[in-house]
C-alpha cells in the first residue's frame, strides 16, 4: 500500500471511516491513551485542529492500550476526551500499534518512518504528519509536544 488513502478505520463511535475521505489534506496521526503521563497533548492537538482544519490538517486519535494506560470502552474513551480535554478531532475506536495484531495502518506507519530503534511504537503520543498527497513527512516521538509540529504543520500545508 503506498499512500495513507488506501487504509480504513472505525471511528470511535463504530462508524466505518475510509482514509480516503481525508485525500487532499495534511493529516498528523496519533496514538493516544487518556490515562497516559503525556495525556496533556490532547490540549496542544485539539489548538493544532482548532487553528489550522480551515486549511485542511485533520488530526486524527487512535487510542491504544498496548501500554495498559487506556480506558476500556471506546465510549468510555470518548467522553473522556471530550469532558477533560474538549477533544473536537476525529477519534478512532482502539486499536493495537505494534505486534501481529497492529493495525494495517500502523503496520506500514512504522515500515515507512522508523524511529532509530527500529520501526515500532516506543510508546503513547508518537506522531506521524501525512502530506497532502498521502505519503509520511516526518514521526514525532511522543516527547515532542503537538506546539513544536506548527512549522512542519504549515510547511505541509503550503506545499501542493
Amino acid at each position: 500500500m503506498a499512500t495513507i488513502y488506501d487504509f480504513a478505520a472505525t471511528a470511535i463511535d463504530g462508524t466505518p471511516v475510509q482514509l480516503d475521505t481525508y485525500r487532499g489534506r495534511v493529516l498528523l496521526i496519533v496514538n493516544t491513551a487518556s490515562l497516559c503521563g503525556f495525556a496533556p497533548q490532547f490540549k496542544g492537538l485539539e489548538s493544532l485542529w482548532r487553528d489550522y482544519q480551515d486549511r485542511g490538517l485533520v488530526v486524527v486519535g487512535f487510542p491504544s492500550n498496548q501500554f495498559a494506560q487506556e480506558l476500556r470502552s471506546d465510549d468510555q474513551i470518548a467522553t473522556f476526551c471530550g469532558t477533560r480535554y474538549g477533544v473536537s478531532f476525529p477519534m478512532m475506536s482502539k486499536i493495537d500499534v505494534n505486534g501481529s495484531g497492529a493495525h494495517p495502518l500502523y503496520k506500514w506507519l512504522t515500515r515507512e518512518k522508523p524511529d532509530l530503534f527500529g520501526p515500532w511504537i516506543k510508546w503513547n503520543f508518537t506522531k506521524f504528519l501525512i502530506g497532502r498527497d498521502g505519503a509520511v513527512v516526518r514521526r514525532y516521538a511522543p516527547t515532542d509536544p503537538p506546539s513544536a509540529l506548527r512549522r512542519d504543520i504549515e510547511a505541509a500545508l503550503a506545499a501542493d
